[in-house]
């Protein structure tokens, strides 16, 4: 089960960069979009890299938390901005339902298959 889960982490990390560069590069002018088109997803790798991955230099399970919902988040929240409503729902509520899972799953309350 945890392998799954994990699968569909990776895939919700990959959406969120998408769903990122996808607002970045459609927000505003011509500059405005190549800087946010690159930054934000350049920013939320690197977020990710120092505070969520497995290997995180300052990753403990609260700030892993934490960043975890402010990347996720901030993707929902560019899909909302740019205009795909149902996307972002989407997006939200299975990286909510695999990040709780995942933590439960860790802490023996869910059955391991």
């Amino acid at each position: 089960m945890k392998a799954v889960l994990l699968v569909i982490r990776f895939a919700l990390e990959l959406g969120a960069l998408a769903a990122l560069a996808y607002w970045g590069f459609t927000t505003g002018g011509w500059v405005a979009n190549v800087v946010l088109g690159i930054g934000a997803p350049l920013l939320a790798a690197t977020l990710w890299g120092l505070f969520v991955s497995p290997k995180a230099r300052f990753g403990t399970p609260v700030r892993q938390a934490v960043f975890e919902a402010v990347v996720f988040g901030a993707a929902a929240l560019a899909l909302l901005h740019a205009g795909r409503t149902t996307p972002a729902i989407v997006f939200a509520g299975i990286a909510l339902g695999d990040s709780v899972a995942l933590r439960l799953l860790d802490r023996g309350e869910l059955s391991r298959s």
